[in-house]
């Protein structure tokens, strides 16, 4: 979920995925000049989802809609049993968890058992219902989009390969996208398809030149 920069200068690369993909799509927006190149992964513009809310999106992610409910109910139902929650929450395909390291998968549940961590989960999901929808609904209206080359990925079979038409989208959001393309796994593209997303981002980054 993090946002990753390739270079530690003023001017950078930078890739992110899930909630981090948010960031980074703010980023270009609020930072056209720093982010050179940019590489989005498996989502779709909260934009678009909050304004065309289908009952096959509502049911894949029915957690938008629990977690921004007011302090501390999710919390404390999210908490009451933190392991069962986090694995129910990240086998959402057919492959179940048997793509995810050991080790990584111990840390997920290790972060997850901190109230602290599922509070900041809720408060990131209401701001994106609050604040955020309202600088998109901002920056719809003034027809800003990402300027920057753009490289957007998605796995096949996550929420976005099977519930929407990137494609379609992104170019309401995005005015250089430079590719598109489904990778074969669902929504976790590092951990399910980590030689294909790889590829496609060394690929993506090379191909740019960063003054």
């Amino acid at each position: 979920m993090e946002v990753m920069t390739a270079l530690g200068h003023q001017r950078f690369y930078a890739a992110g995925h899930d909630r981090g993909a948010r960031v980074l799509h703010r980023m270009c927006l609020d930072h056209p000049e720093r982010v050179v190149r940019a590489a989005i992964l498996d989502i779709i513009p909260q934009h678009h989802l909050l304004n065309h809310v289908t009952r096959q999106w509502g049911t894949f992610s029915w957690h938008w809609f629990f977690m921004i409910q007011p302090y501390d109910f999710p919390e404390r139902l999210m908490g009451a049993d933190p392991d069962y929650f986090i694995e129910k929450k990240l086998a959402k395909t057919a492959q179940g968890l048997s793509f995810f390291d050991p080790g990584a998968l111990a840390e997920y549940k290790r972060y997850f058992r901190n109230p602290a961590t599922i509070h900041a989960m809720c408060e990131d999901y209401r701001a994106t219902h609050g604040v955020d929808l309202a600088m998109d609904e901002d920056d719809f209206a003034r027809g800003r989009k990402i300027a920057c080359p753009l490289l957007l990925l998605w796995g096949a079979n996550g929420g976005v390969g099977r519930n929407h038409k990137a494609m379609e989208i992104w170019p309401l959001y995005a005015s250089n996208i430079v590719a598109g393309k489904a990778l074969p796994c669902g929504h976790y593209l590092s951990d399910e398809a980590p030689q294909e997303t790889y590829r496609e981002l060394r690929d993506f980054f090379a191909a740019g030149e960063l003054a």
